[in-house]
This record gives C-alpha cells, sequence and structure tokens, in this order.
C-alpha cells in the first residue's frame, strides 16, 4: 500500500486545498493514504509528495466531481480552523460523496458532518467576534490612516477583510494579527505576514472620547455580567478602550440603580425642537474655481435630497484631466465616506479599468447627482433612482466642474448622467458607445452603469453585461493621463 503526501499553501486557501483534493482524486488515492501536510510540517512516514506521479507521462481524465455548492461553502469555512486534522476530513467527506454518498450532508449524525459543522461553528463565532472587537487607531502624523491590532482565534483574517473594504470603504487602514497581516489603501486589499501588537499605536485621543460616550450610555437596570462575558470574553476586553471602565461601572451599579429607584418620579414634558434655521441660498451662477465649486455644492438646498443624506459627495480627480466619467448619485457607500464610486459600483469600475489598462487616478470621477436618495427598509437604504427635478438642480454643480477641469472626453454612466449631459430623451440603450460632440466641442459618449451591471442575473447574462461595458470604455485607450 502506497502513502503519499500533499501540501497546501497558504492553509486555508480553498483554491489550493481544492487542487490538491482533485489531484488525489485524479489518482485514486483513499483518504487513509493521503498525509496533508501544512506550513512547515513534514510527514510523519516520510511520505513522497502526490506532485510526483504527476510527470505528464501518464494523462488521467479528469475526477466527475459533482459537490453541492453547501459543501464547497462547509470548506472554505472550515479551512479557516486550526485543527491541523480538518484538510483530511474534508478530504474524507469528498471521497465518500463522489463515490457514492451523494447526501452526506442531510445526514447531520454522521461524524463526519458533525465535526465539520462543529469547526465551521467555531469559524463562524470567531469571524463575529473579530468584526465586533476590532478597534482601528489613527496613525499619528497620518492624515486618514488607521491600524488594528488582534488576536483571532483561528485564520480567518482572508475571510473578514473584505466587510472592512466595504464597512471602512473611505479611510486607509491596516488591520495585524500574529500569522497575517492585511492592508486596504481605498481601492484594493493587500495581504502580508503577521506582524506584533507592538506595531499599532497604542492610543490615539477618539478613545479618550469614547470611553465617555460608553460611560454615559452605560445602562446599570440593565446589567448582566454573564451574558456580558459570553458576548465579549475578557480575552478581548484588552482590544477594546472601554474595558478598563467596566470593573468600575459594574461595582458602581448596584448604587445607580438604588439612586434611580428613589429619584422623585417627573412627569414627562413635551420637547419641541428648535427650529432648523434656513439655509443659504445658493447663487445661481457656481463659482470660478473647483475648491470654490465644492465647498459651495457642500451647503446646496436647491431640492429636498440634502437633508436625509449624509453629505454631499463631490467629484474627485485631477483638474487637468482628460477624462471626465460622469455617474448617476452616490450610493450607500459613497454617502458614509464622502467619495465617489468606492463601493460595489465603483469596484466593479476599477476592475474595468485595470482591464483596460487605465489609472483610475487620472481620471476625473463625479456623478449627474451629489446626494444619495435612498428609500429606508429596516435598517438598509435601498438605492431610488434621482428624478428629473433632482438631475436639474445639480445641473450647474455638474457644468461648473466640466467647465473647470475642461476634459477631452465625457463618458456617461448611465441614463441619468446621460440626460444631465445630453439632454432629456436620450435613449441610452439605442446609443451607448456612440460618440456626440457637445455644445463647447467636447467629445463624449455614453455606456451602462456598473450597478446595472450587477443588477443582471448572475452568471452569463452578467458577463455579457460586463463586456458591453468594457468595450464601450475601450475606446478610451490611448486617452489616459493628464494633460
Amino acid at each position: 500500500m502506497s502513502r503519499w503526501s500533499v501540501r497546501v499553501e497558504p492553509a486555508w486557501s480553498l483554491d489550493a486545498w481544492r487542487a490538491a483534493a482533485r489531484l488525489a482524486l485524479r489518482h485514486a488515492v483513499p483518504p487513509d493514504q493521503l498525509d496533508w501536510l501544512q506550513d512547515q510540517g513534514a510527514s510523519l512516514l516520510d511520505a513522497p509528495s502526490l506532485t510526483s506521479l504527476d510527470d505528464g507521462r501518464t494523462p488521467l481524465a479528469e475526477p466527475q466531481m459533482y459537490v453541492s455548492k453547501a459543501f464547497v461553502e462547509l470548506a472554505a469555512i472550515c479551512l479557516c480552523h486550526r485543527d491541523p486534522q480538518r484538510m483530511s476530513l474534508l478530504y474524507r467527506m469528498l471521497w465518500r460523496i463522489t463515490h457514492g454518498e451523494r447526501s452526506l450532508l442531510s445526514n447531520p449524525a454522521d461524524p463526519d458532518v458533525l465535526r465539520a459543522m462543529a469547526l465551521s461553528q467555531a469559524v463562524r463565532r470567531d469571524t463575529h467576534k473579530m468584526k465586533a472587537f476590532v478597534r482601528f487607531r489613527e496613525v499619528p502624523g497620518e492624515q486618514d490612516a488607521f491600524i488594528a491590532w488582534f488576536e483571532p482565534d483561528h485564520q480567518i483574517v482572508d475571510r473578514v477583510a473584505p466587510f472592512f473594504a466595504r464597512r471602512f470603504a473611505g479611510m486607509r487602514w491596516a488591520i495585524l494579527t500574529p500569522y497575517r497581516s492585511v492592508h486596504w489603501d481605498g481601492q484594493a486589499l493587500s495581504f502580508g505576514p503577521g506582524g506584533h501588537q507592538s506595531d499599532a499605536p497604542v492610543e490615539d485621543a477618539r478613545e479618550e472620547l469614547w470611553r465617555t460616550y460608553y460611560a454615559n450610555i452605560f445602562n446599570p437596570a440593565r446589567l448582566n455580567t454573564r451574558m456580558m462575558q459570553q458576548e465579549m470574553p475578557a480575552r478581548y476586553w484588552k482590544h477594546l478602550p472601554e474595558a478598563s471602565l467596566l470593573p468600575q461601572l459594574v461595582r458602581d451599579a448596584g448604587d445607580r440603580v438604588q439612586e434611580m429607584h428613589d429619584r422623585e418620579a417627573q412627569a414627562p414634558r413635551r420637547r419641541i425642537p428648535e427650529a432648523i434655521a434656513s439655509p443659504t441660498p445658493v447663487a445661481d451662477t457656481p463659482p470660478a474655481t473647483l475648491d470654490a465649486l465644492r465647498d459651495a455644492a457642500a451647503a446646496c438646498r436647491r431640492c429636498p435630497l440634502w437633508e436625509p443624506a449624509t453629505q454631499t459627495v463631490f467629484g474627485e480627480g485631477p483638474q487637468d484631466a482628460r477624462i471626465m466619467l460622469v455617474g448617476e448619485q452616490p450610493g450607500d457607500s459613497e454617502d458614509l465616506s464622502g467619495h465617489p464610486f468606492v463601493g460595489p459600483a465603483g469596484q466593479l469600475l476599477d476592475r474595468a479599468l485595470r482591464e483596460l489598462g487605465m489609472d483610475r487616478r487620472t481620471l476625473y470621477l463625479t456623478n449627474a447627482v451629489k446626494h444619495f436618495r435612498f428609500e429606508r427598509r429596516g435598517k438598509r437604504r435601498i438605492h431610488s433612482k434621482p428624478q428629473i427635478t433632482h438631475i436639474n438642480a445639480c445641473r450647474p454643480w455638474l457644468m461648473g466642474e466640466i467647465e473647470n477641469v475642461r476634459p477631452q472626453v465625457i463618458v456617461c454612466l448611465g441614463a441619468s448622467a446621460a440626460t444631465a449631459v445630453f439632454g432629456a430623451g436620450f435613449n441610452l440603450m439605442a446609443n451607448h458607445g456612440r460618440w456626440h460632440s457637445l455644445e463647447d466641442g467636447t467629445r463624449a459618449f455614453a455606456t451602462v452603469h456598473p450597478s446595472w451591471v450587477l443588477r443582471q442575473p448572475a452568471g452569463e447574462p452578467q458577463q455579457a453585461a460586463y463586456r458591453l461595458l468594457l468595450s464601450d470604455l475601450q475606446q478610451l485607450n490611448g486617452l489616459d493621463g493628464r494633460r
């Protein structure tokens, strides 16, 4: 009986494990004859590498690996666990599924399934704790740069990093852990080796403000130390600035509750909010410079969209950019960060620009409407298409941007942007990718918005929509750069 070994690097990578598992299945290696290696570990019996069988002289047919999406997702989670037997467990399950036990995952009493579910639950719990207890601290001397130190139980950094990229898209940050680090530069994630806690700032001014806020919202009447320790284990306290307050707050809780009980009841008083001062009217003629235009737009009250939105999201990019991209309106991520095209649609646009070999930093990016229009559904803010009145209200800001930047080419992303630039009645799908000349001679064309691509059904429909966007943008080749 031959015994083989196979190494997976990195040990938490689904793609790496899947390639190794496919190789083992192709050579029909049973689970009990395979040693799974990771990091610097060696085979217990010094078994030769399975890759030595792939010499190319004996081509074998690819194995028929019909596994469910549920198993792939389970494998991706379990591989993040630190259990040294997780890879062999998953391969054993894969072997059983591909050798007749197609419904293995539907048997919750199976020992392999039970173990895999336990590993998955531990990783999910660790993932939740990382999302809840990572605390960023400002890097001294750098603007919008933050570092956090965290000690996860399992190898979850690659799995959790996209969450922080979406949540903190508008700032530059890094998360350091003992085994791996991740950095977000505002555009893309990059990973590196682990670090030390001393590499992260000790404290910043925001933490004292947070402790003051936390002490004031702490409700002694709802104190439940058992639940606190269950949801916020003591091992995470060293990462939390409010942890230093907890012993004192817990000790004083009884006295504060008694004080609340003894306090004389007061009749509720009607609260009449102060009248909101009327905003300063915005002049009909836009300011002369781009900076002045940006400042004026921040106080825009031309339409009602300013009131529920977080902030005005103005255009960004070089003032001498050759190309200006005009979108529809900011989305949820843009509204929170104050920067255009940083959400999912912006990430898709970045992907298209990279494939075309274009540098986003040389382009001027803006929107036809400067405030986020949305509908609330529970805690979520759902995008709502702007009306023509909103487009017209924001048109002076867009025209001011065009006049200051004076791009050689304007690209309208979506129907709303096309309406703002070409006027009402422009048929996007009939005219996408076609060049037009504006009154001042600027060349322009329209294409679909990246968010429209993302709304298409997954698979071929979405791929076809992406190819349409890419094909239209390909006309910009050779125009990238600044004057």
